[in-house]
């Protein structure tokens, strides 16, 4: 981890909205780590903490009744900020803390220690913290016995995230991107905010396959998605839904900016040639379909539908080309 990764939220939240487990229902491993570190460090209050923009979400807790707080009065917000533990003995002494009201008010909380969760980019995302009521020394022996709970949830986020990303193309499967824009809805929906989605088709990909085989198909595939690494930012989502096929979430993005950054990536597709190992080259193109969200889309599907329907108008119209949805 280097300082810019520390002072860059917005790739922090990036990294964090690529493990697709905000707002995500109950799961017995965090559970299980909760209650160890409440038990074993006796503190009455344990949680494993995501800091999202304006949140501490619990993915897990012990001894609080509450899924999440502003991130504004949270510890964790201080703690995603470095790379060691932070270790509060009283709260009432700290200025940083004294007139929060999480610790004047419910639940209290005098004592602190965090321990950040780093993901294997170098992203602080959150917390693994024990909490108590009354002012106490957190030793080394508990700081180790944290710390290594805390690597444990780290591997339980990766092995969540892994499940969920194409190993090919570094992208998401159809699975994660579908939760990713179900999840992508309702925050447009409760913003009121623009959110965009893009698909693209690699232009006549069967005949690659065909004449050059299986695995040039796949370097294509993965040239397609280090382009959209290139042209896409830190908060966009990127899937392949199948085949040579994929798919775009570009939220805070209305249909005429999406258009734009549609062809931009179609013209990077189509102006960066792949070397065959004899010297040649292959050249490829990718038609695209863009739809944004309306209030007539009520649904994932319906929304894929849309931006498909566009797509297929594309590969009508000629191929290596973008058509947008009307926004009826």
């Amino acid at each position: 981890m280097n300082d810019a990764q520390l002072l860059d939220d917005d790739a922090r939240i990036a990294a964090l909205r690529r493990l697709d487990v905000l707002d995500s229902a109950v799961e017995k491993p965090f559970e299980k780590i909760v209650t160890l570190v409440r038990t074993i460090l006796a503190v009455p209050i344990a949680t494993v903490t995501l800091v999202d923009r304006d949140r501490q979400w619990f993915k897990a807790q012990r001894g609080l009744d509450v899924q999440e707080t502003p991130r504004s009065v949270s510890f964790c917000t201080h703690t995603i900020q470095q790379r060691d533990p932070l270790i509060i003995e009283d709260a009432h002494l700290d200025p940083r803390f004294a007139d929060s009201p999480l610790v004047m008010g419910p639940p209290y909380i005098r004592s602190y220690a965090g321990i950040p969760l780093r993901t294997p980019e170098g992203y602080n995302v959150g917390s693994l913290c024990a909490m108590d009521t009354r002012s106490r020394r957190f030793s080394p022996a508990d700081i180790a016995i944290l710390s290594n709970f805390a690597n444990i949830v780290c591997d339980e986020l990766e092995l969540r995230m892994i499940a969920q990303v194409d190993h090919l193309t570094g992208a998401l499967t159809r699975r994660g991107f579908v939760e990713q824009a179900e999840r992508e809805i309702a925050r447009s929906r409760r913003s009121d905010r623009p959110t965009t989605l893009v698909m693209l088709d690699v232009d006549h990909f069967k005949s690659v396959n065909d004449t050059h085989g299986h695995v040039i198909g796949d370097q294509v595939l993965h040239q397609i998605a280090k382009i959209a690494g290139a042209t896409l930012r830190p908060i966009d989502v990127f899937g392949r839904i199948g085949g040579e096929e994929f798919a775009i979430l570009l939220p805070e993005t209305g249909a005429d900016e999406a258009m734009l950054v549609a062809e931009r990536m179609r013209r990077a597709i189509a102006d960066h040639p792949m070397r065959l190992p004899a010297g040649d080259r292959i050249h490829v193109t990718a038609s695209f379909g863009v739809a944004a969200l309306t209030p007539a889309v009520s649904t994932v599907t319906a929304w894929l539908e849309r931006a498909d329907t566009m797509l297929y108008a594309a590969k009508s119209a000629g191929r290596n080309c973008t058509r947008l949805a009307d926004p009826a």
